[in-house]
């Protein structure tokens, strides 16, 4: 199926313009027009009739994707972008992508059927070219926690593998010396980002990567229990874990718990995201925070302020994560 993309390559021109003449903006020159008018014809391009809708219209509602609204992180997310649209008198509709290309494009659509004048969008499976048409046309969209090249401006994202290389360095920095990672099994690039930072700490520290000591799961409280029994299953000298989010590190610190090694005077673990649960655990968790309730209502604010020009826009930010030091990280004798 021909693109945006596709159609600006072959009338050679920008993908600006061919989105102006698909919107019948008179700045557009008749050559320009002709050349665009051409390849749509030549190609069979059919524009995205949702996203040209969105261009014309404005309604007082924001669009919000995210993964799954049962997981703690996106919960966040959600109401720190209500808390934003209830500010501007706006409400809200949720689609949700359960990290499905095919889920998060229904859902984007649906949301652009249903005229909403902004979307803030949380897509891992969806590609960036996909992403870039609908950018393109949608002037209210903005990506949360990715980021797309050539549209940086519309992305708002944190550093992941400074979060994990954080982590890493602080447990090198108590004494240990046998490190695991625990990992998402998602195809997603916060994944690869986050294994990459806790790679990257120990190579500056010198330290060897320990065989059988990375392992991946689904990234929940029954994904890092079993991510625990491997590496247990596996190692017997380990005394210490990074793992990818705070519900992977409290189902391991279960599975610790359950065969009386004790965190942290036997075992040290560090979890990301900061989520509540962090608070709550016994011991309470040390762990990497993910900004995602300011990160949000950036991206909120900066959403509307592509559409209304009387809201002003937000400066740029950039989020980086942060050490929360609790009690689940013991120097090691």
């Amino acid at each position: 199926m021909s693109t945006i993309h596709d159609v600006a390559e072959l009338a050679k021109v920008s993908v600006a313009t061919v989105s102006r003449v698909l919107n019948n903006h008179p700045s557009v020159s008749t050559k320009a027009r002709l050349a665009v008018q051409e390849a749509i014809a030549q190609l069979n391009y059919q524009p995205n009739a949702n996203a040209q809708a969105l261009a014309v219209q404005n309604t007082d509602t924001i669009g919000v994707v995210v993964t799954d609204v049962t997981d703690a992180f996106f919960a966040i997310l959600v109401k720190a972008v209500d808390k934003v649209a209830e500010k501007h008198n706006k409400t809200i509709l949720i689609g949700i992508g359960y990290h499905h290309a095919e889920k998060e494009r229904e859902a984007i659509n649906t949301l652009l059927r249903k005229r909403c004048s902004c979307l803030v969008v949380h897509s891992k499976a969806l590609s960036d070219k996909e992403l870039s048409d609908y950018l393109d046309n949608v002037k209210g969209m903005v990506i949360i926690n990715r980021v797309i090249k050539g549209y940086e401006n519309r992305c708002v994202s944190l550093d992941n593998q400074k979060g994990t290389y954080i982590a890493t360095e602080m447990l090198i920095r108590h004494g240990h010396k046998k490190i695991a990672y625990i990992g998402s099994n998602h195809a997603i690039f916060d994944e690869i980002e986050r294994r990459s930072g806790y790679l990257e700490a120990l190579k500056a520290h010198h330290y060897p990567i320990v065989e059988h000591a990375i392992t991946h799961n689904s990234p929940d409280f029954e994904g890092g229990e079993q991510a625990m029994i491997d590496l247990l299953s596996y190692n017997k000298d380990l005394t210490a874990v990074v793992a990818y989010n705070d519900s992977m590190a409290a189902g391991a610190i279960s599975v610790l718990n359950e065969n009386n090694i004790k965190v942290p005077s036997h075992f040290s673990i560090i979890g990301f995201d900061d989520m509540p649960i962090a608070r709550y655990l016994i011991p309470k968790l040390t762990t990497i925070r993910y900004p995602i309730d300011l990160m949000a209502t950036y991206a909120a604010n900066l959403a509307l302020s592509l559409v209304e020009p009387k809201i002003e826009t937000p400066p740029v930010i950039q989020f980086n994560p942060t050490l929360v030091r609790r009690f689940s990280v013991e120097s090691i004798n």
